[in-house]
């Protein structure tokens, strides 16, 4: 995906709703989210809400309604979904706060007949579909580039993501093997940023005192300007930050850049990953053949293309490439 599609208008997207088989029409799908607390569920949620209402309109779909839980919690998002069974939906999309916890509340969907399309955060049950890119592949790649930056190595912080799920598990897992693999650096340090700047700020704050030198923060979406700003409260030199795509973060990447010749790179799913899902469940609910398991690529923003990425993405939003259904289609049949 170039960043030029970053955006699409109403017009394309209702060309590419009417696009689809009338087949489902009288099909409903909901989107069962665990937690919305940073700018990148908000744009995802954005972003689903603005192609399932457009395929309502269409009349590809009889509804795509989207309903997130007030903590992230599995038992709420069990009893979630369980609530869209009895209300009939003919589809789940489902961003998951735990692999497994949700599991039986998944196998429960199935035996009453609806799909399960999980994304960004997926789930083990065999009976449902996973939408996911290579997180872990995330991870290490961020310890690849601080290795060809800073080839002496030293003390890297490590911000998390929200604890027990299932893209935070696999993207540390990345940056540990990045660890391995490059051993002139160390992890110093490492703290929970839930995905969240505010997060992020007060987490480093607390534990930058306790901090020898820091060279590079390896991040997952969410807390790169958190990150900064705690490291210029603090009176520390800035290390290299590996961001994550928000548009707060890519603005004081290039006034830093501006200012003293700042380098870094930025990356992470798109949130429009939504709407991925929701075209994959409505080629299933249309009798299509899907792969149980589908990958796409994370949205990756460099030093060259930093300026073309940050005038695409609303202030207090994310970069992002919204799915068609064509692209959808694509995704199917590389993963046949």
């Amino acid at each position: 995906m170039t960043i030029s599609r970053l955006l699409l208008g109403a017009a394309t997207l209702a060309v590419t709703a009417g696009a689809a088989m009338a087949e489902t029409s009288d099909k409903r799908i909901a989107l069962s989210n665990n937690y919305a607390g940073n700018s990148w569920r908000q744009a995802m949620l954005q972003t689903f809400e603005e192609v399932g209402g457009q395929a309502v309109s269409d009349g590809v779909v009889a509804a795509a309604d989207a309903y997130t839980t007030s903590e992230n919690q599995a038992t709420e998002q069990a009893a979630q979904i369980q609530n869209m069974i009895l209300q009939g939906y003919d589809a789940i999309i489902l961003n998951a706060a735990s692999p497994t916890a949700l599991n039986g509340a998944v196998e429960e969907a199935c035996n009453a007949g609806v799909t399960v399309v999980s994304f960004d955060g997926i789930v083990t049950a065999p009976c449902a579909w996973r939408i996911a890119v290579d997180f872990k592949a995330m991870g290490r790649e961020q310890v690849d580039y601080l290795a060809e930056r800073l080839p002496e190595g030293g003390n890297l912080l490590e911000i998390r993501g929200l604890a027990g799920v299932f893209v935070d598990d696999e993207i540390h897992a990345g940056i540990e093997e990045g660890v391995a693999a490059h051993d002139k650096f160390t992890i110093a340090g490492s703290v929970n940023g839930d995905w969240a700047q505010e997060v992020a700020q007060k987490a480093v704050a607390g534990i930058l005192p306790s901090l020898p030198e820091i060279v590079g923060v390896v991040t997952q979406g969410g807390d790169g300007y958190g990150a900064a700003e705690a490291f210029k409260a603090a009176g520390r030199d800035m290390p290299l930050i590996v961001l994550g795509n928000r548009q707060d973060e890519m603005a004081w990447w290039a006034e830093q850049r501006d200012a003293n010749g700042y380098e870094t790179m930025s990356l992470s799913i798109a949130p429009g990953v939504a709407s991925l899902a929701f075209w994959v469940a409505q080629q299933i609910l249309d009798g299509q053949e899907v792969p149980k398991d589908l990958v796409v690529p994370f949205l990756k923003v460099t030093q060259d293309t930093l300026d073309e990425a940050l005038e695409s993405t609303p202030e207090g939003s994310v970069a992002n490439t919204v799915y068609t259904l064509d692209d959808a289609k694509a995704v199917i049949a590389e993963a046949k």
